[in-house]
């Protein structure tokens, strides 16, 4: 599973990497967490607002730091 997390870098992008991996790990799961930082990349895929979230190509939150719970519920 590849979750993306959308953003210029800043602490709450951090925060949301971290929360992702805490998810995957209480999940069981191997995630590759990947970090995009390129505005272009982060605008191709309709995100406006950082940070984003998505999971395997797919936009799943935007504009909010979830928890490691919430990422759960979306794996």
């Amino acid at each position: 599973m590849k979750i993306q997390i959308l953003g210029p870098g800043c602490a709450n992008c951090e925060k949301l990497a971290k929360n992702a991996a805490e998810a995957c790990k209480a999940r069981g799961l191997e995630c590759e967490i990947v970090k995009v930082t390129d505005m272009k990349d982060i605008l191709s895929m309709g995100v406006m607002q950082t940070p984003g979230l998505a999971v395997d190509g797919k936009v799943k939150s935007v504009g909010r730091v979830l928890s490691a719970a919430d990422i759960e519920k979306l794996l």
